[in-house]
């Protein structure tokens, strides 16, 4: 094997991956555009029409029956779990999470950008309605924050994009655990027991090296029934799927790389927007806007996700430099690491999928205004502080000649 082999299996995959983010962001932001377009346009009572429209898959007894939107949520975005399940297990086995001292800041930053927004929300909604949607400023979209970083490339080292894609994955991997303890009701023994039964078939599999990806999608449709009936979230089952995925060679396959080159561009391109069209329209009205910014749920979002994620990752990250529990990335300077908090507060995809298993109504739209409105501030802010503070931070011309 050629020596730079090991390095080109680690920095390929995370490439491609930033790079489909980067990309992907252009078709998520396009479909979030059409979904608010389509729900205020004169046939806005359409969006919700069609968004509800029921479909049953199966025969009798042997059947679901689901709204198209929650067919999206709660099916469809498997896959996209299922891909932030292989990032997270490789980036666990031989990536940034791999290597303590290269991922002690990001980790620690993420933490901090995680307990930070969600103080500030539940401060402003403890006892009230809204008390329940404090998961939903901690989430940060990989998709739109790598897009703004794509976007000023010759502005920021490559070590910051690094930074934001570990510190993102460990968002993941806190919103994943919070949606699966907390937003899940109504457990089920006896599907949960299938469940961990068909992972233990799983596993057995892997033990008897059955290496063809098609042997595991039956067995992959039955966990998910089985964590769909439990009562636990759906969506769990594809992390879990990511997570049992081999990470070294199985079966004369890089398996994970395999996996995430077919589905990583499938997740971006199609799934991510259809869930974006699906769940990002709001009617935009004066009313709507004065009673997200004046209302609990809409404020603790937008401040949470603007503030906490900036003074959280900002705040954890000093703190973790000064006790040398991390360092940072070559070429990475501490207004870097500011701009990249900010860009974090773009949350989007996860916060609006939180808000979904939140809230319902009136509320629903509050928290979904409050994300909108948080994640083009956010970006703007994070754009600003890394495009004004990289101009003063230029050499003022070429050095004097000797």
């Amino acid at each position: 094997m050629p020596p730079n082999q090991p390095v080109r299996r680690v920095v390929t995959p995370i490439a491609e991956f930033l790079r489909d983010e980067a990309a992907g962001g252009i078709f998520l932001l396009v479909a979030a555009i059409a979904a608010l377009v389509w729900i205020n346009a004169p046939f806005g009572d359409s969006y919700e029409d069609f968004w509800n429209y029921t479909l049953t898959i199966g025969i009798g007894s042997f059947s679901i029956t689901e709204d198209l939107r929650h067919w999206v949520n709660d099916a469809l975005m498997t896959v996209f779990f299922f891909v932030v399940g292989l990032e997270i297990k490789r980036e666990l086995v031989c990536g940034e999470l791999n290597d303590p001292k290269t991922a002690g800041l990001p980790v620690i930053a993420a933490v901090g950008g995680m307990v930070v927004p969600a103080a500030i929300y539940f401060a402003l909604n403890a006892g009230g309605a809204g008390a329940d949607g404090w998961g939903i400023p901690m989430a940060t979209d990989i998709a739109f924050a790598v897009g703004v970083l794509t976007v000023l490339r010759s502005r920021v080292p490559g070590g910051l994009k690094l930074f934001l894609l570990t510190l993102a994955i460990v968002d993941d991997i806190g919103a994943i655990l919070i949606i699966a303890i907390f937003y899940s009701e109504g457990i089920s023994g006896e599907w949960m027991a299938a469940a961990i039964a068909m992972v233990l078939a799983i596993l057995l599999m892997q033990f008897l090296r059955i290496g063809h990806p098609l042997a595991y999608v039956l067995p992959a449709v039955l966990l998910w029934l089985c964590v769909f009936e439990s009562g636990i979230h759906a969506t769990i089952a594809g992390v879990v799927l990511g997570l049992l995925t081999p990470a070294r060679p199985f079966g004369g396959r890089q398996t994970i790389e395999v996996l995430e080159h077919r589905l990583h561009p499938f997740s971006s391109f199609a799934i991510v927007p259809l869930f974006a069209l699906a769940n990002a329209g709001v009617v935009i009205s004066i009313t709507a806007l004065g009673d997200t910014f004046t209302g609990r749920i809409g404020l603790g979002v937008i401040l949470g996700l603007v503030v906490g994620k900036l003074v959280g990752i900002t705040g954890a990250a000093a703190l973790a430099v000064r006790l040398r529990l991390g360092q940072l990335p070559t070429g990475v300077r501490p207004f870097h690491i500011l701009g990249a908090a900010a860009l974090a507060g773009i949350g989007f995809t996860v916060s609006l999928f939180i808000a979904d298993l939140s809230f319902s109504g009136a509320q629903l739209d509050d928290a979904k205004l409050g994300v909108l409105a948080a994640s083009v501030a956010a970006g703007a802010l994070g754009a600003l502080v890394l495009v004004l503070r990289s101009r003063r931070a230029e050499p003022a011309g070429p050095p004097p000649p000797a």
